[in-house]
């Protein structure tokens, strides 16, 4: 998991130690709780003693912990992930916003920004009452199957979607995700055309979703929300029809907001 791929654009000053520390920390997941040195060496492309020198200072800091032979991640993690919470001002910019769509519709609304080929999910609210591991905040997922991914894709300038596409190797996580470069090129410039996304059963089967984009003072795409249900419940067209102007004027509430404070704008952002 440590990108191998930009070394040559790192600072001089680049710390290759917090690096892999950070690394591992990602490396944990729903499917990964709890792994062994030898687990995490692999999944991060360490070799098992750089690893383990990550895991013991990892340890002494509080942030893993060890059952026998098995890390797991502990609470303290979560604060740095309440830092970015509060220093974006999630609470304030953007859960009213989540807050009034899924009030009005119901459902579920997320915000999401991108991260690499992924989409992180940074604010969400949902009154479902069946778990929904797809909308967490701080997953993330492929870019090319949700609404989200696609409507931040489309706002990539085009040598960097050009990139995207060149390196992206799509996964199919139902029989309905779009993996063709060349469809999902034609989806994304259909997007750009449009100004807003629809997926149906693309990241998971029973999420039909749809997602505008967040802008910042130049016009740049920062960020992604939308408004998704269950399949069989909603169709593309029904949120379109009945969500696309109320997902379009939160949208342009929290670019306003934004545009106040610049420095959420650039916490929030695309890189």
């Amino acid at each position: 998991m440590l990108d191998r791929s930009t070394e040559d654009e790192r600072p001089a000053e680049f710390v290759e130690a917090l690096a892999r520390g950070l690394s591992i920390l990602e490396s944990f997941d729903s499917a990964h709780s709890e792994m062994t040195l030898s687990e995490v060496a692999r999944r991060v492309g360490l070799s098992p003693a750089a690893a383990r020198r990550s895991l013991i200072t990892l340890q002494a800091l509080g942030y893993v912990g060890q059952t026998g032979k098995r890390f797991h991640l502990r609470p303290k993690v979560m604060s740095l992930g309440s830092a970015f919470y509060f220093s974006a001002r999630v609470d304030e910019v953007l859960q009213p916003e989540l807050t009034r769509l899924v009030g009005m519709f119901g459902d579920a609304s997320s915000v999401a920004t991108l991260e690499g080929h992924d989409v992180l999910y940074i604010a969400h609210y949902s009154e479902q009452r069946a778990r929904r591991p797809t909308a967490v905040v701080g997953a993330r997922y492929p870019a090319h199957a949700t609404s989200l991914g696609r409507v931040l894709l489309a706002g990539l300038p085009d040598a960097a979607f050009h990139c995207y596409l060149r390196d992206v190797v799509p996964v199919a996580l139902t029989n309905r995700t779009v993996v063709d470069k060349a469809e999902l090129k034609a989806i994304i410039e259909d997007v750009r055309a449009k100004n807003y996304a629809t997926t149906v059963d693309q990241l998971d089967y029973g999420i039909t979703a749809l997602a505008v984009p967040i802008r910042g003072t130049s016009g740049r795409t920062i960020a992604a929300l939308n408004s998704s249900g269950y399949s069989g419940m909603v169709t593309a067209e029904d949120l379109v029809k009945n969500r696309l102007q109320e997902l379009r004027a939160s949208a342009a509430r929290i670019a306003q907001t934004l545009s106040r404070y610049p420095v959420l704008e650039s916490i929030i952002g695309v890189r």
